[in-house]
Formats: C-alpha cells, sequence, structure tokens
C-alpha cells in the first residue's frame, strides 16, 4: 500500500560519535541511471561534512529495472570507500541467492522481475518460464556472474546498527530482540512491522514497502520510493540532530 509524507517533531535519535553524517538508500531495483544521479548528489552533499560519513545500502539492488549487473559493478568499483558503505541484504537478492542454489524457484523469481537481472547478465536463451527451463538458465548465470558479484552476493549484511538506528532491508519484528530477530523477517517483513507503534527505543530504516514519498516518524523511517518505475530514488541524510531526504527529481 502507498503512504505518504509524514514528518516527525522528535529529534533523530543519537548515533555514536566519530560519525558526521549516515546516508541510507533506498531500492535501486536495477536502475543504475539513479544511482549514479543520487550518489554524485551524497558526494556533493558529503563535501562540507565536519567528519567521516557512512552510506547505508539497503537492499534490492537487482529486479526490474534494466541494469542490475551494472549496479552491482558500481557498487563495487565506484562508490568510494572512504564513505565506509555498508550493504544490506534485500528481499530480491535473497531470491537471486535462492535461484542459483534452488532453481526450481525460479517462476517466482521471475514472476517479481528476476528475468531482467538474468539479462542484465547478457542471458537470452531459455527465458520462456518452461521449469526445465530454469536449471539451465541458473548455470548459465552462475557463469555469467564475475567472482566479484558471487562474492557481494554472499557477503551482504541482513542489519546495521549505529546508536539507536537500525537499518534492515524490512524492518524488524516487533517485541524481539534485535539480537534474535529472523533473518526472513529482516528481508521480508512487512504488515506486522509497519503496523507497529515503538521499538524499544530504536528507529528503524528501511526500505521494501514501496511509499510515494518518503515517511519520517519517531519510530521508523521508510526510503523504498519506487525507483524503478517513480524515476525517484530517495536516501535519508541522518545529520546530527537533523534528519532530511535527498531523492532524484528534486
Amino acid at each position: 500500500m502507498l503512504n505518504h509524507l509524514f514528518r516527525s517533531r522528535r529529534a533523530a535519535a543519537p548515533r555514536p560519535a566519530g560519525t558526521a553524517r549516515i546516508y541510507a538508500v533506498g531500492d535501486i531495483h536495477g536502475r543504475l541511471d539513479l544511482l549514479r544521479a543520487l550518489y554524485r548528489r551524497i558526494e556533493q552533499d558529503a563535501a562540507d561534512a565536519a567528519g567521516p560519513c557512512v552510506i547505508v545500502f539497503l537492499g534490492d539492488y537487482v529486479d526490474r529495472g534494466p541494469d542490475s549487473a551494472g549496479v552491482i559493478d558500481f557498487m563495487l568499483e565506484a562508490v568510494d570507500r572512504r564513505f565506509d558503505p555498508v550493504f544490506l541484504k534485500g528481499n530480491h537478492e535473497d531470491l537471486w541467492k535462492r535461484f542459483l542454489d534452488a532453481p526450481e524457484i525460479g517462476p517466482a523469481w521471475f514472476d517479481t522481475g528476476g528475468i531482467m537481472t538474468v539479462v542484465s547478465y547478457g542471458i537470452r536463451e531459455g527465458l520462456a518460464g518452461r521449469a526445465a527451463d530454469f536449471t539451465a538458465v541458473a548455470l548459465r548465470l552462475r557463469e555469467a556472474m564475475p567472482a566479484a558479484h558471487h562474492a557481494f552476493l554472499d557477503g551482504l549484511a541482513l542489519s546495521h546498527r549505529s546508536g539507536d538506528y537500525l537499518f534492515a532491508h524490512a524492518g524488524i519484528r516487533p517485541r524481539v530482540p534485535v539480537e534474535r530477530q529472523d533473518p526472513e523477517d529482516l528481508m521480508w517483513i512487512r504488515r506486522e512491522f509497519l503496523d507497529a507503534g515503538a521499538f524499544g527505543g530504536l528507529c528503524v530504516v528501511h526500505g521494501h514497502s514501496q511509499v510515494t514519498e518518503a515517511i519520517d516518524l519517531p519510530h521508523r523511517i521508510s526510503v523504498d520510493t519506487g525507483a524503478y518505475h517513480s524515476g525517484r530514488l530517495t536516501c535519508v541524510v541522518l545529520d546530527g540532530e537533523d534528519r532530511r531526504f535527498i531523492a532524484t527529481g528534486d
């Protein structure tokens, strides 16, 4: 369900000393063009920061948009490591990894845009959707992916904590301690998380549940603005006591 913009009057939760700004980027879904544009704006914004900055990518780098492979290349080659980037695992990376290991989930992955990831690696044959083709497609995809892409997919984090901010692709299960969160929830949860009113003092920064404009509430910040079809890729900037947003198309 699409939501509209809400802004909190509450001061931002504290962050550890030594981090000037945190940039958390929403779901990219193969839109390399938007990622490039947003990253340039982040670089410009960070130029006057008083100390080190961190970029947290919230997952769903692939599927639906036209250049998933290019997005992964950008993450590996173009993102300045001085930003100490954090790459989280989204449900679409989960499906991608599952397909490589168990091709029988191919129909479900293709139905949610996985076919676009396969095509971005130069694979065109065997994509008609016949179940017998998925094993062959998975083999070709494994072979087409550079070793660095396999390592990237295998190395994605499930969550990241900074002070009272918790970053997760989908969210967390209410009333469950952070250290006991189920990986499935961190990548896939929706309604139970969105309906919750607080998380024990944490503010959860997430994507996954698409919104028309970024949502800023005391207990959660949502930045999946449907980049693959809206042309709007959004990140939240956590800057001292301030929360603000940068988005393509602004």
